[in-house]
């Protein structure tokens, strides 16, 4: 039985980033009475300004986000500033909130995105969006031509100093707790065709003057002037209301992400997950475009379940 006290809604979006502001939108539009959930922890907070998403290159988070919640408010889309903190279902959903708040809902859209742990680096953390930075399809016009450092987390990061060299031809590898017997003799000859230079050696701190990077410190105590650290930070998706509803998940080499179907529809029937929620490398517009996709196919499936079971009598 449903408590007369908890509200109830079409659709709930937990997660008011671009994915989940997205999804939300089309509901609204397609007049699905929708609640928002929103912590207020958008994944690229620390960064000025957002690159490479069309009409909005250049554009402030904050602002894009600002300018979101403006557009769902038009159609009726309630927000809140809330934490969803655990989740059951006994047909419809039950989302129960920090504030003490519990919600219902027929369909359920997970845009709870993930959180970076960058390397335990003095300086990494503090410059973290400015001059250390993680993607260079975000950052990479903005500080071309630099002397850069790639700071190693795996031996994956070979990929990442490969790419950055497109950006600068001084690009150097700081292999800090990679072992460089961890490489291969490919990746060896990569990074040689590439022009980037390697540094095997424990990194001890980034070295900040005033208000930027000039150099990264070894333990050895050698310092390597850079203007510019790329590091790969560890993702966690934050996935803890899908692994309640028992969804299934798939390990990838950035972490467990769920199984989903083109539309992010998960093993959880009326459970979907849009950006950083199903998948590491969702940018801006691509969680957009899923919280769209998402939206859009919640609302022909309910308006399709409606039908069948009016037809059905």
């Amino acid at each position: 039985m449903t408590d007369k006290h908890t509200e109830s809604y079409e659709v709930v979006v937990v997660g008011g980033g671009a994915a989940g502001l997205s999804a939300a939108l089309v509901l609204g539009r397609a007049r699905r009475r929708t609640l928002v959930v929103d912590a207020g922890e958008p994944r690229n907070a620390p960064a000025a300004h957002m690159q490479g998403y069309l009409s909005r290159d250049g554009m402030s988070p904050a602002e894009f986000l600002a300018v979101g919640r403006e557009e769902i408010a038009r159609y009726g889309v309630e927000l809140v500033r809330d934490r969803a903190v655990d989740v059951t279902r006994d047909g419809d959903f039950t989302v129960a909130l920090a504030s003490g708040r519990s919600v219902r809902a027929r369909r359920l859209v997970v845009a709870t995105g993930l959180r970076d742990e960058l390397p335990d680096v003095p300086g990494v953390a503090e410059r973290f969006g400015n001059d250390v930075l993680h993607c260079p399809y975000c950052h990479g016009w903005e500080v071309r031509d630099r002397a850069f450092g790639v700071l190693a987390t795996t031996p994956l990061s070979v990929h990442q100093a490969l790419m950055v060299s497109q950006w600068s031809k001084d690009v150097t590898f700081f292999l800090h707790e990679v072992a460089e017997s961890d490489l291969s003799d490919d990746d060896l000859r990569r990074l040689v065709a590439a022009g980037v230079k390697v540094i095997p050696g424990e990194v001890a701190e980034l070295v900040i003057e005033g208000d930027r990077l000039t150099g990264v410190r070894l333990a050895d105590g050698a310092v390597h002037a850079r203007e510019v650290v790329f590091t790969a930070p560890r993702a966690v998706p934050q996935t803890g209301l899908l692994e309640k509803l028992g969804a299934e998940f798939q390990e990838t080499p950035f972490g467990s992400y769920p199984v989903v179907d083109p539309t992010g529809l998960t093993s959880v029937p009326g459970v979907w997950a849009a950006g950083n929620a199903m998948g590491f490398a969702e940018q801006v517009v691509n969680a957009a475009s899923g919280g769209y996709r998402a939206g859009a196919f919640i609302n022909g499936e309910l308006l399709m379940t409606d039908l069948h079971a009016a037809t059905s009598h």
